[in-house]
């Protein structure tokens, strides 16, 4: 065989060894599923798909972290039993979550009340062997559930809380949830300070619109548009900018949707005056929402996001489907981050869903080199 010959069948087996190599190597980021919901249903989603599972949510039982006994005894132990279907799965427990949170700025004010939340999430530990805690105060030092108290000093006591759980002589894993708005990144949190002492952040990156919006817009958006400037884009674009490694961002699913009412159809509905109407979980948008009940498929090219119109109804529906699940996954992969979360599992069909779609993308997406 002639030398030039040799040589291009030469670079031609290394461009296929190259691309088969690629394509067998699966993306290594954080598939992380909070879970609100039965011990039993667990067993009907694929514990091979998702890299951490959450247990939402423990709460304050005066200064101490607190389970609603049997129940959610059940459901942890039977997120630790998971593990041997996946034994690489990090299983973590959770404070708060929205409407959770009443009494976290009183007793996070306090060296007593951190003392001893900390020791009873070390006996939580001890009890039930799980790989670590996220915090999910919604929120230090500026307002979120109504009537919850919070404090400009809520801010370095969160730091302080922080800490304070890194003394726990145990290797245990450590996040924070993070609401997506300029208000929580300039008043929640001393970046600088948390960021060093956490694993990672999961960002809220959904409820962008909601109850107290007067708008139909989209509510879990990957990418900012003239008209609606908050994304996932952003906030991972704003922390960039405070100095967070992109290794430790976690960028957040939405597995359910929101309708709003009074919806003209100008735009098919987006960015029309609107009123809140409510949320529907993924799994059960086939029911509420069924083909032939008047919904139309709308898709934001600028946003990355789908909208469903119904002009008969003057509704508009906002939420995440496989496409833009999908290109979330992309785009974590892609920019080099930390990996991805959803709330919640729960909401997800059993087969065929949002969390497939996610795993799918992860084994075999090529990264776009930049």
């Amino acid at each position: 065989m002639r030398p030039t010959k040799l040589k291009t069948l030469f670079v031609l087996l290394l461009f296929c060894f190259t691309v088969a190599t690629l394509l067998s190597q699966e993306n290594k980021i954080r598939v992380l599923s909070y879970y609100a919901g039965p011990a039993d249903a667990l067993d009907n989603f694929d514990a091979n798909q998702m890299t951490h599972i959450i247990f939402c949510f423990g709460h304050l039982n005066g200064n101490k972290f607190g389970i609603r006994g049997a129940r959610d005894t059940a459901v942890i132990e039977k997120m630790i039993s998971l593990k041997s279907k996946n034994p690489d799965l990090k299983v973590l427990i959770s404070l708060g979550g929205w409407g959770g949170c009443k009494t976290c700025s009183d007793v996070f004010a306090t060296k007593t009340g951190r003392k001893e939340f900390v020791e009873s999430i070390k006996e939580i530990y001890d009890y039930f062997k799980v790989d670590g805690l996220d915090l999910d105060w919604e929120y230090p030092g500026i307002s979120g559930y109504p009537g919850h108290k919070f404090a400009p000093e809520d801010k370095k006591n969160f730091t302080k809380l922080v800490k304070e759980l890194r003394k726990l002589e145990y290797e245990k894993e450590l996040s924070f949830a993070a609401g997506a708005s300029q208000r929580y990144l300039d008043s929640a949190v001393q970046w600088k300070q948390v960021m060093k002492m956490v694993d990672y952040i999961n960002l809220m990156t959904y409820d962008m619109s909601g109850p107290g919006s007067k708008t139909a817009m989209h509510h879990t958006a990957l990418f900012s548009s003239p008209e609606q400037p908050r994304s996932a884009d952003w906030m991972v674009k704003a922390l960039l900018d405070l100095g967070v490694p992109a290794e430790k961002i976690v960028v957040g699913g939405a597995f359910y949707g929101k309708i709003f009412e009074n919806v003209e159809g100008t735009n098919n509905g987006l960015g029309q005056p609107a009123k809140f109407k409510t949320t529907v979980g993924y799994k059960s948008m086939s029911t509420v929402m069924p083909a032939d009940s008047g919904w139309v498929y709308h898709w934001d090219e600028n946003a990355k996001a789908p909208y469903l119109y119904n002009a008969e109804k003057k509704q508009f529906f906002t939420y995440d489907d496989k496409t833009s699940i999908a290109a979330k996954t992309r785009y974590v992969i892609d920019n080099k981050l930390g990996g991805i979360m959803y709330w919640q599992l729960g909401s997800d069909t059993f087969t065929d869903g949002l969390m497939n779609e996610i795993d799918k993308v992860k084994r075999t997406y090529v990264p776009q080199t930049k």
